[in-house]
């Protein structure tokens, strides 16, 4: 029988606690689960507003992985749920605003995925995003050199960037801003990758295309589209160990000489957040957005 808890007055029933989801390190669903609740702060403030989508593992990382934007049936009808905006018409997905939806979402084994506006501002934009993925032999070490440059030009435009791995191979750039459309800002990070690819042509491709990607980082500008999302901080990866993507400083871009330097996993986030707290909420401050040029 599954446990039931309570959680903020709501009553969840947490299936199979003991089952192994990451194989190579015998880490389990109710770790998983204890990862969300003991990182529920900062992940609840990066998802507030925001539609989630669901990468879903439920028998592992080893396991089949589908995506659901849908609310999945069982659904309770107290998680919120809102109508977004859909090339078929809209469709409804589920809103992550409190600790007790946060547990049932978790209780699916799920990474989260969001886009880069609000509910209530489909396509408006109050984040952009920047998906640096190296092309082996290339590694992390490569997007740190990316990364730098792209910190800089971003600051030439008045804009503040921030830092996390994406818990897979790689680093995501974030910048705050003010509500524009994402059509605008898609168009404005096409324009930062081309211009990164110009000045480390050896390093850098813009282009999604496979072939010119080994040995090379994709600054990959699309995730700022309205119909496209990225994984949101603090969500656990489907890697084969419990990875997070997780904020860096950028003391640590600069100083990384080896990928495992900017590896995070569940186990690590409790005493990060305890050294930096949420190295993202400059990205909650409306106060410090900038404005796309």
């Amino acid at each position: 029988m599954s446990p039931l808890i309570e959680v903020e007055g709501r009553r969840l029933a947490l299936s199979n606690l003991d089952k192994v989801l990451y194989p190579g390190t015998g880490f389990t669903k109710g770790e998983m689960l204890h990862h969300y609740a003991t990182t529920a702060d900062p992940l609840l403030a990066h998802l507030k507003d925001r539609p989630v989508s669901f990468l879903r593992f439920p028998d592992g990382v080893e396991g089949q992985r589908f995506i659901t934007k849908n609310p999945p049936p069982g659904t309770p009808d107290w998680v919120r749920t809102a109508e977004v905006p859909h090339s078929e018409g809209g469709q409804m997905q589920v809103v992550i605003q409190d600790l007790a939806t946060l547990m049932w979402a978790a209780n699916l084994v799920t990474e989260f995925h969001t886009p880069q506006w609000r509910d209530g501002s489909a396509g408006q934009a109050d984040r952009l995003v920047l998906d640096l993925d190296p092309g082996a032999p290339a590694t992390v070490v490569d997007c740190c050199e990316v990364a730098l440059w792209l910190r800089e030009r971003l600051a030439d435009d008045g804009l503040d960037a921030y830092v996390k791995s994406s818990g897979a191979k790689g680093l995501h750039l974030l910048v705050a801003l003010r509500p524009t459309p994402s059509a605008e800002v898609t168009a404005y990070a096409k324009r930062l990758a081309i211009a990164a690819e110009r000045a480390l042509p050896r390093r850098v491709t813009h282009r999604m295309t496979r072939s010119l990607r080994p040995g090379k980082v994709f600054v990959d500008f699309s995730q700022n589209a309205a119909a496209k999302t990225t994984a949101t901080p603090y969500t656990l990866r489907a890697q084969p160990t419990p990875t997070v993507s997780a904020p860096l400083t950028w003391d640590e871009i600069t100083s990384c000489t080896n990928p495992s330097d900017l590896t995070t996993e569940a186990e690590d986030l409790t005493s990060r957040l305890e050294r930096y707290g949420d190295l993202l909420a400059p990205l909650l401050d409306q106060d410090q957005a900038g404005t796309v040029p």
